[in-house]
């Protein structure tokens, strides 16, 4: 019977960890045909603008419901419904022929993906759960390869000038065997049931009768550090060529190294994470990955040249790697609060930094200019440091 569950748990690693893959490939299909999409619509920027709102808003719409969700079907299910969801959803995207087409297809998968992403996160704890060590960081590293290669294999795709439909119905058909094989090893819901209480924690079950405390606060702490990181990923993305390019002066070349070091650097960072949070504890390990993105970023900008900004992104990336691995962990783990609703609710509060954050950035750089709106990241990534021993509870 042990070898048996030891087995079921294998499998179980193998399939979140293609499902957490699978979700980075689905995110980012799409993204390198977004001028070729533009270009066949005739949208202009600001049209193009308001469609690409669409995926965001259908994130944040499925992740309010998704705890709900995940707690009647199960993460296994979900995760599974949910990916074939998001990878069919790339055929309409694909044949989109008006704006309204474009924002309904993108709504569609934002929704997909946001579900998709409380529920394996979920699922993700439990396994982690029967691992009995840190497993998540190496989950989300998985996260970030797929959406490297799925760039990679839209950018030749896009060179090689393969049609837009024919792109991405090629990639929903073998995204959807990719879930649908892939995810068939993922634990049942047995799997997501309430981890038991740490007795000698405030508020834990009490011979005497006393509840849970009601987790709110530690999950309204959780939800800030996730903010507070997303804020600075969102940054990189949007604006870190930006940077280079119209404030340091650099060709286009350069200007993309500013980004793709932050990527890269995550990815690395969130492979080999687990170790490192096994051997120091989570709350060690994000105070001095947060100090690390903070000055690393900090002195980067400060120094006004390429070769140092690029150092600086890079340096956030390494960083702030093991942040959202270790705050889902801590959600996931928070006695008395279900999985998924604990994740449910952190990632709802962290989405706000990812997609709220760079249009803000973008107000107050019209005011002072990007490089100091840019320190906007340093700060709130540097308040992690304060905020860490909220994620006291990942990995137990």
């Amino acid at each position: 019977m042990v070898t048996d569950e030891i087995v079921a748990l294998g499998r179980a690693r193998v399939a979140v960890t293609l499902a957490f893959a699978a979700h980075g490939l689905l995110g980012a299909a799409w993204v390198a045909r977004i001028p070729q999409i533009k270009e066949h619509l005739g949208l202009g920027e600001g049209a193009m603008g308001v469609a690409l709102l669409g995926a965001p808003v259908g994130v944040v719409a499925a992740v309010r419901f998704a705890g709900r969700i995940v707690g009647r079907w199960g993460s296994a299910t979900t995760t599974t419904a949910a990916g074939v969801a998001g990878a069919l959803s790339l055929v309409p995207l694909g044949l989109a022929g008006n704006l309204g087409a474009l924002i309904v297809s993108l709504l569609l998968m934002g929704a997909s993906l946001g579900l998709m992403d409380v529920a394996m996160n979920a699922q993700g704890v439990a396994v982690e759960r029967g691992y009995g060590r840190p497993i998540m960081s190496g989950l989300h590293g998985s996260y970030s390869v797929g959406t490297l290669l799925a760039a990679l294999i839209g950018s030749a795709a896009a060179h090689a000038d393969v049609p837009v439909p024919l792109h991405l119905a090629a990639a929903a058909g073998v995204l959807t065997v990719l879930v649908v094989l892939g995810c068939r090893g993922l634990l049942d819901r047995s799997a997501d049931a309430l981890p038991e209480p740490d007795e000698d924690a405030p508020g834990a079950r009490r011979p005497g009768g006393e509840t849970y405390r009601s987790g709110r606060w530690p999950l309204a702490l959780l939800g800030i550090i996730g903010l507070c990181s997303f804020v600075g990923e969102g940054a990189m993305a949007d604006w870190s060529a930006v940077y280079l390019r119209e404030n340091l002066g650099t060709g286009p070349g350069v200007a993309g190294l500013g980004y793709a070091g932050c990527a890269v650097a995550m990815t690395v960072g969130r492979l080999t994470g687990d170790q490192v949070v096994a051997r120091f504890g989570p709350v060690p390990v994000l105070r001095a990955g947060s100090l690390v993105a903070a000055l690393g970023l900090g002195l980067g900008l400060a120094a006004g040249d390429p070769t140092a900004a690029v150092a600086g992104f890079t340096l956030f990336g390494l960083g702030a790697a093991v942040v959202a691995p270790v705050t889902f962990s801590a959600a996931g783990n928070m006695p008395g609060v279900p999985a998924a609703a604990g994740i449910s609710r952190v990632t709802g509060v962290g989405y706000l930094g990812l997609l709220g954050g760079p249009p803000v950035i973008g107000f107050i750089a019209q005011g002072v200019g990007l490089t100091w709106a840019l320190a906007v990241p340093v700060v709130l990534v540097g308040l992690i440091v304060l905020l860490a021993p909220a994620t006291a509870t990942a990995g137990r």
